[in-house]
């Protein structure tokens, strides 16, 4: 009964009303299907802006102190080595003994010259006195007292020399007894006991190291030299100076150095092939567990206020260019291009290309479409404002 009811109810319909509702019908699903995969549910995070402190390592180069070559400034044979290769020495502490017999054969010859000619003044000085009352009496003609006095300038004169010899004799003979100019670490002892040496040596006796302190030396590029005095206030470079708190010094292992240094030195003027600017830092090192030569890296923070943190995983890179996905009022997604400055964990700090506020995905990227429209899920940011590494 009902089948021949609704046989009789289509029959009264007419069949292009029919078709056109099939038409819409066919045509509501897959409209359907489309804004169901357009409005999927993505993760995404609005942005925040904040203090972050990023740090650049650069190269450098550990010097000591004082670094000298120990010479010899007499001629002689080594006679004796008083210490070892390696070994600390403080300053004035004896290192070699050259044999001393000449010199001390010298100096004696320089003292009997000394004696000489203080017996030569002595007679000089009792002839003038003699002449003295005899031309004050018209006994004598006056030259004859202006020669003695001549003779008696000319004595102490020899008497002058002879007592630069003796000076002469003396350091000469104190040279034998080769000393420690700083106190150091010994380097490698080049000439051992028995060996000919002499001032005009090519090869120094060894050499001295004083790391008491250290000297790293490194170069900032003209840019980075700019953000540096723009960072600390002051009316001087070296006010400036003053201002950076102790930097660290990261040694060949990556492990930090335990003491702590002060940036205290900048060239007087870039060098011109580089473009880069030396710069001077000094480190602590009374236990000696550095030595010049080693190598490191400096490392420089740079504050950064306002700045915007990226999550790396929200970013894709193509072509050395690295692109997150960004929504606009109406949840419509574009590729945008960010500039980065530093990285601080799992988080980019971005130079430019996003603000404080703007909406970026966060996971997903590989699924999306320049243009297509989503329905956000907002998450948490995880930024961490404190450290950033370039």
């Amino acid at each position: 009964m009902r089948k021949q009811l609704l046989i009789k109810i289509v029959g009264t319909v007419p069949i292009t009303y029919l078709l056109a509702i099939a038409f819409l019908a066919a045509c509501s699903r897959p409209e359907k299907s489309q804004t169901k995969q357009a409005l999927a549910v993505i993760p995404v995070v609005s942005l925040s802006s904040g203090s972050v402190t990023t740090y650049q390592d650069y190269p450098a180069s550990i010097e000591a102190v004082a670094n000298v070559q120990i010479r010899p400034q007499v001629n002689g044979y080594i006679d004796q080595v008083f210490v070892d290769e390696g070994a600390f020495v403080k300053k004035g502490q004896i290192l070699f003994k050259i044999n001393d017999q000449p010199y001390r054969e010298q100096l004696n010859a320089a003292i009997a010259n000394l004696h000489a000619a203080e017996a030569s003044l002595l007679s000089a000085q009792i002839e003038t006195d003699k002449l003295k009352p005899l031309v004050e009496n018209k006994v004598i003609a006056d030259y004859q007292l202006k020669s003695a006095d001549a003779t008696l300038q000319m004595a102490k004169a020899r008497l002058e020399q002879a007592q630069t010899g003796v000076a002469s004799a003396n350091i000469n003979l104190g040279y034998t007894s080769v000393k420690a100019p700083v106190s150091g670490y010994v380097g490698r002892l080049v000439k051992k006991q028995g060996t000919l040496v002499a001032p005009t040596d090519p090869a120094a006796l060894a050499e001295l190291s004083d790391v008491s302190d250290l000297r790293v030396y490194f170069s900032l590029s003209e840019q980075d030299f700019i953000n540096f005095k723009a960072q600390y206030p002051g009316n001087s470079l070296g006010e400036k100076i003053n201002r950076v708190p102790k930097i660290d010094l990261i040694l060949s292992d990556e492990s930090i150095f335990t003491q702590k240094g002060k940036l205290d030195m900048f060239d007087g003027q870039f060098d011109k092939n580089t473009g880069a600017i030396t710069v001077r830092a000094t480190f602590p090192n009374q236990q000696g567990l550095l030595r010049s030569g080693n190598t490191g890296k400096i490392r420089l923070g740079l504050m950064h206020a306002d700045a915007v943190m990226v999550p790396t995983a929200a970013t894709t890179e193509i072509q050395d260019k690295i692109f997150v996905f960004a929504l606009d009022e109406k949840n419509k997604l574009s590729r945008q291009a960010i500039e980065i400055i530093g990285r601080s964990g799992s988080n980019y700090l971005v130079k430019d290309g996003l603000k404080a506020g703007d909406r970026i995905v966060i996971s997903g990227m590989d699924h999306l479409q320049e243009g297509q429209i989503i329905q956000p899920e907002i998450k948490k940011p995880h930024n961490d404002t404190r450290t950033a590494f370039k």
